[in-house]
C-alpha cells in the first residue's frame, strides 16, 4: 500500500486490513479474555490475555497513533484513566505540575485530590501566557498539562511555544487535544510529547460509548506508557475499542458540519442582547483566534456564553431557564456526539471545582453544536432565550 497522507484516509484504513481470513471488511470484535497458546509460551501474533493485548483494541490503538501522528496509541476505558495513567507513568511524590487555570473539572479533581494526597504539588496557570508559565515552572515540575481550546471557556494555548518551554526546561507537555480531536489540531507535530483524548467525546461521535486514549510521539515514552497500561489495567473493552474505532471514519465529514453549524450559532448568539460575551476560537475578538488560527484547521463545535443579568433575574437565572428552555437541544454532560447538547458548567461539569481558582462563572452556559440543520439549533436557542426572558418580565411584573 503507498503511503498514506491524508487523514480520512488513514482513520478509514491504518489498522484497519481486511479480516485475513474470511475478508470481512469491518475489524471483528474479538469479545474474548483469553488466547489458546500453542505450546507454552507460544502466543499467536503476541496475544495471551485481553488486559494485556485484544486484536480489536490493537487495531484502534494503530488508527489512533496514525491520527495523531504519533509513535504510540493506547486506548483505555475512560478518558481520565488515561490522565491517571499518563501522571502515575511521569510523576511521583513531591513532582509538581502546571494545570490550566481553567482546566476541565475533572482533571483538576484528579491533580487536586488525588495526586495532591500522593505528594505531587500543582499551580494553574495561564497558559495562553507563555512568560506565565515560565515563571511558574520550578525545579520540581514535571509536567505541563495544556487543554486548546479549553472547557468550558475556549481558551487557547500556544502549543508550538509551550513545547519550547517545556524542552528548555526538560519537561513534558501533555496536550488535552479532546476539543479539537486530531482532524482539527494535531499537538505532536507542533512539539507536545503526549496527546490525550477522551474517545467518548468526538472520536466516538455518538454518546454510545466511553473511553480514552494517549498518543506518544516518542516510542521509548510509549513503552514506557504501554507497561502503565497494563500494570494499571484500565483499558478499553473490545465492543467499546470497535464503537470508537467505527467513529474516527467519519470523524472528518462530521467534524466538518460541526464546525459550520457552530460558527453559525455563534454569529446568532453574537448578535443577541442577552448575550454578554461568547466564547469561540473563531471570533476575530477572541484573544486566542490568531494563535487557534495557526494551528488548528477550523475553531471546533464548542461554544460557551454569558448572559446578562436583568431587573427581575440574574445571569445565572437567564443561564438556567435557557438550559430548561430548550427542546432540540438536550440538556446533558458529555459533548461531542452528533446530538447538540447544552449545560451549565456551574452545577454541572465544572462543579468540582467550585470555590477553587478554576471557578467558572455561573452565568455561564456551554454548548456541543451537533450536527442537525443549524436553522433548527438556532431557532430553538431564540425560543429558550424569549421564554427565559419572558419569563423573568412576567415575574417582575407581579412582584411589582
Amino acid at each position: 500500500m503507498p503511503e498514506i497522507a491524508g487523514f480520512n484516509t488513514r482513520a478509514i484504513h491504518a489498522g484497519q486490513e481486511p479480516d485475513s481470513l474470511t475478508g470481512a471488511v469491518a475489524v471483528p470484535i474479538y469479545q474474548t479474555s483469553t488466547y489458546k497458546q500453542d505450546g507454552v509460551g507460544g502466543l499467536r501474533g503476541g496475544y495471551e490475555y485481553s488486559r494485556s493485548a485484544n486484536p480489536t483494541r490493537t487495531a484502534l490503538e494503530t488508527a489512533l497513533a496514525a491520527a495523531e501522528g504519533g509513535a504510540r496509541g493506547l486506548a483505555f476505558a475512560s478518558g481520565l484513566a488515561a490522565e491517571d495513567t499518563l501522571l502515575r507513568t511521569v510523576c511521583q511524590p513531591g513532582d509538581h505540575i502546571l494545570l490550566p487555570d481553567d482546566a476541565y473539572g475533572g482533571t483538576f479533581r484528579l491533580v487536586a485530590s488525588v495526586f495532591a494526597r500522593w505528594g505531587v504539588e500543582y499551580t494553574p496557570v495561564s497558559l495562553g501566557d507563555l512568560d506565565a508559565v515560565r515563571a511558574a515552572v520550578r525545579p520540581t515540575t514535571r509536567v505541563i498539562w495544556c487543554e486548546t481550546p479549553t472547557n468550558p471557556l475556549l481558551g487557547i494555548a500556544d502549543i508550538a511555544g509551550l513545547a519550547d518551554v517545556a524542552r528548555a526546561n526538560e519537561l513534558l507537555l501533555a496536550v488535552d487535544n479532546t476539543f479539537a480531536s486530531p482532524y482539527l489540531q494535531q499537538p505532536l507535530a507542533l512539539g507536545a510529547d503526549v496527546v490525550v483524548h477522551s474517545t467518548t467525546k468526538y472520536l466516538g461521535g455518538h454518546s454510545d460509548v466511553v473511553g480514552g486514549a494517549l498518543v506518544a510521539a516518542d516510542a521509548e515514552l510509549g513503552e514506557r506508557l504501554a507497561f502503565h497500561q497494563n500494570a494499571m489495567g484500565s483499558v478499553a473493552g473490545p465492543f467499546d475499542s470497535w464503537l470508537v474505532l467505527r467513529g474516527l471514519k467519519t470523524l472528518g465529514v462530521r467534524m466538518d458540519r460541526h464546525c459550520a453549524n457552530a460558527a453559525a450559532v455563534v454569529d446568532f448568539l453574537a448578535a443577541h442582547d442577552a448575550v454578554s460575551a461568547v466564547h469561540y476560537p473563531g471570533l476575530d475578538t477572541h484573544p486566542g483566534h490568531a494563535v487557534a488560527a495557526a494551528q488548528m484547521r477550523d475553531f471546533g463545535g464548542m461554544i460557551s456564553f454569558r448572559l446578562n443579568g436583568t431587573s427581575s433575574q440574574s445571569g445565572e437565572d437567564l443561564a438556567l431557564a435557557v438550559c430548561a428552555g430548550v427542546e432540540i437541544f438536550t440538556l446533558g454532560e458529555s459533548l461531542g456526539g452528533v446530538e447538540s447538547l447544552i449545560e451549565h458548567p456551574a452545577r454541572m461539569t465544572h462543579a468540582s471545582v467550585a470555590n477553587s481558582p478554576l471557578a467558572v462563572p455561573a452565568d455561564l452556559v456551554r454548548l456541543s453544536v451537533g450536527i442537525e440543520d443549524v436553522d433548527d439549533l438556532i431557532a430553538d436557542l431564540d425560543q429558550a432565550l424569549a421564554q427565559a426572558l419572558e419569563r423573568g418580565a412576567h415575574s417582575s411584573a407581579s412582584t411589582a
